[in-house]
C-alpha cells in the first residue's frame, strides 16, 4: 500500500459496511396537528450510525489532508467538468477521476445535506457513494 492507500483507508473502509445498512429513514410527524399545543415537527432524515461515522471520517479526512484543499470541493468539481448537484454528481463517469476529485464529490455530498435535508441519503440510496468508494479503492 502506498501513501494514498493509507490516506484513503479511513474512507474506503466503509465499502463493505454499505452492504447491510439502511443508511437512514425520513421521520415525518404524523402525530401532531399543528396547533400551538401540538406543533408539527418538520420532516427530517434519521441517519444510521454508520452514516454518522462516515460523516465524521469525511470531515477528519478534510482536516488531515489540507493539501487536497477539500474546503474548495466546488472548485475541484468544476475543474473536473462537474457541477455541485445531485444529478451531475450521481451521473458522473468516475472512471477517469482521481482520488482528490472523488473526495471532493464525497465532501460535496456530505455538505449538500446542510442545504437540503435528505441529499446525502439520496447519494447513498442511488449507489453513488458506493461507486465513489469503489473508484477510490481503484486509484490507490
Amino acid at each position: 500500500m502506498g501513501t494514498d492507500a493509507n490516506r484513503f483507508q479511513n474512507i474506503i473502509k466503509y465499502l463493505p459496511l454499505l452492504e447491510d445498512d439502511t443508511f437512514g429513514a425520513w421521520i415525518i410527524d404524523r402525530e401532531n396537528d399543528g396547533t400551538s399545543d401540538h406543533p408539527i415537527q418538520m420532516p427530517f432524515v434519521n441517519y444510521s450510525e454508520m452514516v454518522h461515522h462516515f460523516i465524521e471520517d469525511v470531515y477528519a479526512f478534510v482536516d488531515e489532508n489540507k493539501d487536497f484543499e477539500l474546503n474548495h470541493y466546488y472548485n475541484i468539481l468544476e475543474q473536473n467538468g462537474l457541477e455541485w448537484g445531485s444529478k451531475s454528481m450521481s451521473e458522473a463517469d468516475v472512471s477517469r477521476l482521481d482520488g482528490k476529485c472523488i473526495m471532493a464529490m464525497i465532501v460535496g455530498a456530505v455538505r449538500a445535506e446542510r442545504f437540503c435535508d435528505g441529499a446525502l441519503l439520496g447519494f447513498f440510496k442511488d449507489g453513488s457513494i458506493r461507486r465513489w468508494l469503489e473508484r477510490l479503492k481503484e486509484v490507490v
